[in-house]
C-alpha cells in the first residue's frame, strides 16, 4: 500500500496547482469585470456629451421685439411714420453722431427717392394737382393722373438729391432731423418748422439751411426742363419751389412727433408733452 500511495500525494498536489492556475483568469475577470464596465459607461458618456457639444446650437425664434427693430433706428426713431411716410434721417437731439459722409448722404437721399413708402407723397400731390387741374396740357383721365404722377415723382427725386446730396456735400451741412422731443406743442412745433432755414453742420454747428433752400430752388429749375413750355414761367417755378420748402417744413413736424402717435397707436397711450413740463 505503501507502494502505491507514495506516489499519489504529489499528483494529486500537481493537479490542484494546474486547476489553480486555470481558474486564475476567471478569477482575475470576475473581480475586475464591474470596474471594466464602468470605465466603458464613462468614456460612452463623454463621447455622446463632446458629440452634443459638437452640434450647432438650435437658432432661437425671433421676438417681436427683434422684428421691430428692423423698422427704427438704434435710438428708437421708426424709419416709417406709420408705416408709410419715410423717416430715414430722423435723430434724437442728444444723440452725438459722427459727420455724415459723401456716401451717407447720397444712400438718404436714394433712400428717401426710391423707397416704397416715397410714392406716398408723389401720388397725394398728383392727385391734388389733378383736382384742382393745375396743367391742363396733362389732360383728364387715367392718362392725364399718369402724367401728374410721372412729373410729382421726377420733382419729389430730382429734390431730394439737391437737398440731402448736392448742395448739402458743397456746404458741409449735416441732413439729419434732430427731433428736440421736449416741451410742450408750440414749442416742438416752432422748432420742427424753423429747420427748414437752419440746420447743422458737419461739425455741429447751427447754420442757415442751404441745403433745403438752395436745392429746392435748383430743384424747381430743374424741372421747367421736363414741365410743359407754358408752364415755364417765373411765378411757376417760384411758386414750386415755395411748395417743396413748406412740405419740407411741414414734413419736419410730423417726423418731430411721430415718436409720440407711433407710440400712441401701436403701444398704448402715453401721455404728450405739454407747455407745462417745461
Amino acid at each position: 500500500m505503501t507502494f502505491f500511495l507514495t506516489p499519489v500525494a504529489p499528483v494529486r498536489s500537481r493537479y490542484r496547482r494546474s486547476a489553480a492556475l486555470a481558474s486564475l483568469p476567471l478569477l482575475f475577470w470576475i473581480l475586475c469585470a464591474p470596474t471594466a464596465l464602468r470605465a466603458q459607461e464613462m468614456v460612452a458618456a463623454s463621447s455622446s456629451a463632446e458629440v452634443f457639444a459638437a452640434l450647432p446650437a438650435a437658432p432661437e425664434p425671433q421676438s417681436s421685439s427683434q422684428a421691430a427693430s428692423d423698422e427704427e433706428h438704434s435710438d428708437g426713431q421708426s424709419k416709417r411714420i406709420l408705416g408709410i411716410l419715410p423717416n430715414f434721417r430722423a435723430v434724437n437731439a442728444d444723440v452725438h453722431l459722427p459727420p455724415q459722409t459723401v456716401k451717407e448722404k447720397f444712400v438718404t437721399a436714394t433712400e428717401d427717392s426710391f423707397d416704397y413708402s416715397s410714392l406716398f407723397v408723389p401720388v397725394t400731390l398728383a392727385a391734388y394737382d389733378y383736382v384742382r387741374n393745375t396743367t391742363p396740357e396733362f389732360g383728364k383721365g387715367g392718362v392725364g393722373y399718369a402724367r401728374y404722377l410721372w412729373h410729382s415723382a421726377v420733382d419729389q427725386t430730382s429734390e431730394n438729391y439737391f437737398v440731402e446730396f448736392i448742395v448739402p456735400v458743397a456746404t458741409h451741412e449735416d441732413t439729419r432731423y434732430y427731433s428736440l422731443g421736449h416741451g410742450g406743442f408750440v414749442k416742438r412745433t416752432t422748432y420742427a418748422l424753423t429747420r427748414a432755414v437752419i440746420t447743422r453742420s458737419d461739425s455741429g454747428k447751427e447754420v442757415f439751411n442751404y441745403s433745403e433752400v438752395v436745392g429746392a430752388g435748383a430743384a424747381a429749375g430743374v424741372s421747367t426742363l421736363y414741365y410743359p413750355s407754358r408752364e415755364r414761367s417765373f411765378s411757376n417755378t417760384g411758386e414750386q419751389w415755395a411748395t417743396s420748402v413748406g412740405i419740407d417744413a411741414l414734413s419736419f413736424v410730423v417726423k418731430e412727433f411721430s415718436p409720440d402717435i407711433n407710440h400712441f397707436i401701436f403701444h398704448g397711450s402715453k401721455k404728450f408733452h405739454t407747455a407745462s413740463s417745461d
